[in-house]
């Protein structure tokens, strides 16, 4: 099962005054906070032109871009804590008209993501709920989160069923009941107008309780406090660009003071490339190479990803040269 997804220590001066920002960093942006002398940790997420460039490069449906967008928070929030250099991988996949989410975090930042849908089965469910939740999308299946640490390690994963109306309670079950660590999670997707037109955003919010101790004593008091406040945690405050992550946080824990420190850059980066794609088209047998051969002579290849379009000319990988009339027909 997935393992090591502990939040960073946070240090750093009170905040008590929301016009004094502790971070540099104000948007675009994963960062780590605790509530003074409480047994809680959790991590903050603000996305601007990450997550626009992300959702903008598909002409997604709305309940499409917001379970993508969702996802992309999430992998944001999780990952921004892992101690190592790799990925993270958040996914999801069902029987449902989303048949697949995947949203891909590197530990330097760097984000990118993509879901398949049935456009008719998509368009039934929306007739019949306007707003979609998660299982209304994804149907019955799995929630699975994934580390990569590169080619000298095991990917390790862990997975739960699809629950709830969001991601986000999917990763609170996953939490509860693959790493026993009461969580609670808050995303938001949502789109902005501004004099550059419209814009996509996105948010989210996670706490965990710190388990009691001899030394500590229990913690259920505390942690019953602290879901109660972040109950209070609303959309619009997640994605409001007016809105600083250090002002978000005074709003919810003013009265016991907040930390907030450690915050990293996140952006929107492919890894696609013409290269990449010559050498996987090279890495199949030469029959299926010139059965990829279009009627205008050329291999055409889309990224999910950044859905850009490369036009591959078959001596390039191989192929065989084929008569575009006979393709045609």
């Amino acid at each position: 099962m997935l393992r090591g997804f502990e939040t960073i220590s946070v240090l750093g001066p009170k905040v008590t005054d929301a016009s004094a920002p502790n971070n540099a960093l104000h948007d675009d942006l994963a960062a780590a906070f605790q509530i003074d002398g409480w047994p809680v940790r959790g991590r903050l997420v603000r996305m601007g032109k990450a997550i626009d460039t992300i959702l903008s490069s598909h002409d997604y449906p709305t309940p499409v871009a917001n379970l993508l967008g969702e996802a992309a928070a999430l992998a944001a929030l999780v990952g921004s804590a892992l101690k190592f250099d790799g990925r993270l991988l958040v996914q999801a996949q069902g029987d449902g008209p989303v048949r697949y989410v995947l949203a891909d975090y590197g530990t330097d930042g760097t984000m990118r993501g993509f879901c398949r849908y049935d456009e008719g089965e998509l368009a039934e469910a929306i007739a019949a709920n306007p707003n979609p939740g998660a299982e209304d999308l994804l149907g019955k299946g799995v929630f699975i989160m994934t580390l990569d640490r590169g080619s000298d390690f095991e990917r390790t994963q862990g997975m739960t069923p699809i629950e709830g109306d969001s991601l986000a309670s999917c990763a609170e079950h996953y939490f509860v009941q693959s790493e026993q660590i009461p969580t609670k999670v808050n995303l938001a997707v949502g789109q902005i107008t501004t004099d550059e037109g419209t814009q996509w955003r996105a948010g989210g919010a996670l706490i965990q309780v710190i388990a009691g101790d001899e030394s500590r004593g229990s913690t259920e008091e505390v942690w019953d406090r602290t879901r109660a406040l972040f109950a209070t945690l609303s959309d619009d405050e997640l994605v409001d660009p007016t809105i600083t992550p250090e002002t978000l946080l005074y709003r919810l824990f003013h009265e016991d003071g907040v930390r907030l420190e450690g915050a990293s850059e996140l952006k929107a980066v492919c890894r696609c490339s013409r290269e990449r794609i010559v050498t996987v088209l090279q890495s199949f047998p030469e029959d299926e190479r010139a059965e990829m051969v279009e009627a205008d002579g050329n291999i055409h290849a889309n990224c999910e990803y950044c859905s850009t379009d490369y036009v591959i000319d078959p001596a390039e990988v191989g192929a065989a040269e084929v008569d575009a009339a006979a393709v045609r027909h």
